[in-house]
């Protein structure tokens, strides 16, 4: 599916040469190199001796303690003045009205448009990554404008006469600029206005549950169901578990799980169906997102996951779960 918007809202922020986004590309301001995590941010978590002194990140597990002036693995967050603090605060990378289904939210306010808002920098470093031109960027690697949180809220408060609800935070992790979400979504909860948030699931318990009274509904990517896969994409299951958990267990706020299927890594039948029965033993009306792959990234040469495959992985699922969906189908 692909975002349609109009005048007065993307325009505003300057200087935008955009590129058409599809599924869950992020339209980038302009064209931006990929990165690879540097040696800026190296010592952040493979010198334990050099960190006894130093702030400590608080938003994932990762814990990053990077020198003074230097980058955790996000790329997003900078030592400075014995904190670790968020860098990309307010720098917006990717703007669009989009539906809510693109998301993808099956279930939420069907219909409905968001305006979706990105940043640079990410806490994983998937190599099959969709946004990989945001996501592995960090300040200096990427075209992005400043937009202070009220100035957000007033762009998806003026799009509500052609549908807006609400604002998603999404393209790169958001939670890697936690301050800059919690901050936006407390002022777009006083207008009226509801808060998306489209993430990786790898943020800490005391991050989350300040941002979690102001969510409506969120959509977390599952990107696999064993410690090999997330040692693949520098994550933690564990953690990943518990952001789920804690958000199905919020009446508030609406949860989608979606799984990118990619050939070869976490298209095992066993790996879905334990997936999808512990989401089930959550709860098992989770809408759960079984999304094909086409080849990007680090994993140009791969092909796409056949649509039989995901039919098969899709029954597999519905022995535990009751709205199991294909998507990029």
């Amino acid at each position: 599916m692909t975002a349609e918007t109009g005048p007065g809202v993307v325009e505003r922020v300057e200087g935008a040469r955009r590129r058409g986004s599809a599924g869950g590309r992020a339209p980038a301001l302009e064209d931006a190199s990929v990165v690879a995590p540097g040696p800026e941010h190296a010592d952040s978590v493979t010198d334990p001796a050099s960190r006894a002194a130093r702030a400590v990140c608080r938003i994932c597990p990762h814990a990053c303690a990077p020198a003074e002036g230097r980058h955790g693995i996000c790329r997003a967050r900078v030592a400075r003045g014995g904190e670790v603090a968020c860098e990309n605060y307010g720098r917006v990378t990717s703007l669009a009205l989009d539906p809510v289904e693109k998301k993808p939210l099956a279930r939420w306010r069907p219909g409905a448009l968001v305006l979706s808002a990105g940043s640079y920098g990410c806490n994983l470093r998937c190599p099959f990554c969709q946004n990989a031109e945001i996501a592995c960027a960090g300040e200096g690697d990427v075209a992005w404008r400043a937009l202070e949180p009220a100035e957000l809220v007033a762009l998806a408060a003026e799009a509500r006469p052609r549908g807006c609800v609400g604002i998603a935070y999404t393209y790169n992790e958001p939670f890697v600029g936690f301050e800059f979400v919690r901050d936006t979504a407390r002022l777009a909860r006083e207008a009226g206005l509801a808060n998306v948030v489209v993430s990786n699931g790898m943020v800490n318990p005391g991050p989350l549950a300040e941002v979690l009274p102001y969510l409506d509904a969120a959509n977390i990517d599952l990107k696999g169901f064993t410690r090999d896969f997330y040692d693949l994409v520098g994550g933690d299951l564990g953690t990943v578990k518990e952001t789920i958990a804690a958000l199905s267990a919020c009446p508030t706020c609406h949860v989608e799980v979606t799984t990118l299927v990619v050939p070869g890594l976490n298209d095992d039948a066993a790996e879905i169906d334990a997936a999808a029965a512990w989401l089930a033993s959550l709860d098992p009306a989770i809408p759960y997102h079984l999304t094909r792959f086409f080849p990007c990234h680090r994993m140009a040469d791969r092909a796409p996951t056949p649509v039989s495959t995901l039919r098969e992985l899709a029954a597999v699922a519905r022995r535990h779960l009751d709205d199991v969906l294909l998507g990029n189908c």
